[in-house]
């Protein structure tokens, strides 16, 4: 009888190290599809081999850098997109190419079914299997963590952990360091173990991507951002590629200290939950893209993009993305970068990002009719009078009904 063939969403961690094996146990042929989103702290031959040590009858490897960044995180990037006012979604965006690669590959090799190390309190679980459904509707899902026999017998990471090394499988975290960690180019994000209480401060030795502020260089660093149509397209006048332009302000922003976030968030589920995330690059690129927006857009299609940018964020983050709403969405923002074209200049200095200059060929910055010492006739001073007292009218009106009450 042949073993029923399955796609896992391989990370290399813990969590999916352990499913590779636990499934392969439970007589599935295991495909453990492993994605190259750009993270660059972990070994992905070293990935390949344990999850074949483990138990995959097959692992596959696949470089998606310039794919996650163009379609997904430049998209976001170009809504000015933070959930919560705060998170630059960097798990959030590469769970829909994970989903969409691993479905893909479903159908390559002829599997019925596919699954991932999502647990059932996080975001992830919603994120993948809202994307499986969407892109192959009848497809089986196993998602281990609510499965009954999984879930009571490794109730959490410490039985992981101990689990991993019964079976011989090498993982990153520890009972020292228990806390779960996800990269991608765009971020990597660090939760659970002692970062559940709240009122815990992160180790130092936790970061990864960036030094800590007061450990950044003590002169302040100059960049120069070309934007085309809303894509950065260059640093310092550096032709780069979405994806090595990322990688490329990782470096230099991370090594001032720029990008850390520490939040608590409203997880899709209804809990809240800690996160602590590290962006260096796209906290540069939030910064430098607002920017060039403010002198390129005008007012109302600013305001419309803000005002649709939390609906965005939200379906990111919940994990809606192979939907007809967000199609619409993505449609509107890319149409909204065209001439959103020019160059931007930044300092940043101890995790701070600061614009010290804009320009563009299609700026709607006039500084004649701005200025404050000339007047060129296009802005008649007297003409504010009327202005301001006609909008001034419905509370004028409402004034004197007041008055009368």
């Amino acid at each position: 009888m042949s073993q029923e063939k399955i796609v896992l969403a391989y990370s290399g961690g813990l969590d999916t190290s352990v499913i590779v094996r636990w499934l392969a146990d439970e007589g599935y042929q295991v495909i453990a599809l492993c994605l190259d989103l750009g993270q660059e702290v972990e070994d992905l031959e070293e990935i390949k081999q344990k999850g074949l040590q483990a138990g995959a009858s097959e692992v596959i490897i696949e470089n998606v850098a310039e794919e996650f960044v163009r379609d997904y995180v430049l998209p976001s990037l170009q809504y000015n997109a933070l959930y919560e006012g705060t998170y630059l979604l960097g798990t959030s965006l590469a769970r829909p190419l994970i989903v969409e690669r691993q479905i893909a590959c479903a159908k390559k090799y002829g599997a019925t079914a596919v699954s991932h190390g999502a647990t059932g309190k996080g975001n992830d679980q919603v994120r993948f299997e809202v994307g499986y459904q969407s892109l192959m509707p009848d497809v089986n899902i196993i998602a281990p963590w609510k499965l009954e026999k999984f879930f009571t017998a490794y109730p959490g990471r410490a039985e992981l952990i101990e689990y991993a090394k019964e079976k011989g499988i090498p993982v990153k975290a520890t009972k020292s360091q228990p806390w779960s960690s996800d990269e991608n180019l765009l971020h990597i994000s660090f939760e659970a173990g002692m970062l559940e209480d709240p009122w815990t401060k992160p180790l130092p030795e936790m970061f990864e991507l960036s030094v800590s502020p007061e450990d950044a260089p003590d002169k302040s660093v100059e960049l120069l951002i070309d934007f085309v149509d809303g894509v950065p397209v260059s640093i310092d006048g550096e032709a780069l590629s979405p994806a090595e332009l990322l990688r490329a302000l990782n470096k230099v922003a991370g090594a001032n200290g720029v990008g850390r976030v520490d939040m608590v968030e409203s997880r899709f589920v209804g809990m809240k939950s800690r996160g602590v995330y590290e962006t260096p690059g796209g906290t540069v690129l939030l910064a430098a893209h607002r920017a060039i927006e403010s002198i390129t857009l005008t007012r109302d299609v600013i305001g419309l993009k803000d005002s649709l940018m939390p609906r965005f964020a939200e379906k990111a983050y919940n994990g809606f993305w192979f939907t007809p709403e967000m199609e619409l969405l993505l449609s509107l923002v890319k149409q909204s970068q065209t001439g959103v074209t020019g160059q931007v200049r930044l300092e940043l200095y101890k995790g701070n990002v600061t614009v010290t200059g804009r320009r563009s060929p299609y700026s709607l910055y006039d500084a004649d009719i701005a200025s404050m010492e000339k007047d060129d006739g296009n802005y008649n001073i007297t003409d504010a009078n009327g202005f301001i007292r006609l909008n001034a009218l419905p509370y004028r009106v409402h004034a004197k009904a007041r008055e009368t009450r």
